[in-house]
């Protein structure tokens, strides 16, 4: 596959809380997992980090992201954080260090594979985007999961339907059809 779009999301109940975090690529295949504790932005930081690990092969791959958050940490701040030892430009400890830590293994290696970067593209959340509506719903649903004490991943490479993406994804509460993913 030579390029592939998918869009990411992160979601958290009473952030911090339960959260989830999702990838839906463009030919409906799609990720998701949930923590029992979490932030929004460590939601946001794994649907990345997923999403680059889950697509290792793809030579051009393109993240549509709603959070800036996620975008700025992987393009600029977590190089930055890391050269200071892990600490902001104020000296605080960085927040979500592991994460950016893996995500700098996830892009070292793209580039040892002679891969080029992942490109970001940010989208508006909640304004009509469909992959970033269905990375939502994903992201949201698995929140849900984790507010019952689950910790999981779920996902169309592990059993999961595709999800039709030609169509926009559920709101809240219109689909009560239960899933597990």
């Amino acid at each position: 596959m030579s390029r592939y779009t998918v869009a990411t999301d992160g979601a958290c109940m009473r952030n911090p809380g339960p959260a989830g975090w999702a990838w839906v690529g463009e030919d409906g295949r799609w990720a998701a997992g949930s923590l029992v504790a979490g932030t929004n932005n460590i939601g946001e930081l794994l649907a990345v980090l997923y999403a680059i690990r889950d697509h290792a092969e793809v030579a051009d791959l393109c993240i549509q992201a709603d959070s800036m958050y996620a975008i700025n940490s992987y393009r600029t701040w977590m190089d930055a954080h890391a050269r200071r030892g892990w600490k902001t430009s104020t000296g605080a400890p960085t927040k979500n260090a592991d994460i950016l830590a893996e995500l700098m293994r996830a892009r070292d290696a793209r580039r040892a594979a002679g891969l080029p970067d992942v490109a970001f593209e940010h989208v508006r959340g909640h304004a009509g985007h469909r992959l970033n509506g269905w990375a939502d719903e994903r992201a949201v649903r698995a929140s849900h999961h984790g507010d019952r004490g689950l910790a999981a991943v779920w996902s169309s490479d592990r059993g999961q339907d595709l999800l039709d993406v030609s169509v926009d994804a559920p709101k809240a509460g219109e689909d009560k059809t239960p899933r597990e993913g």
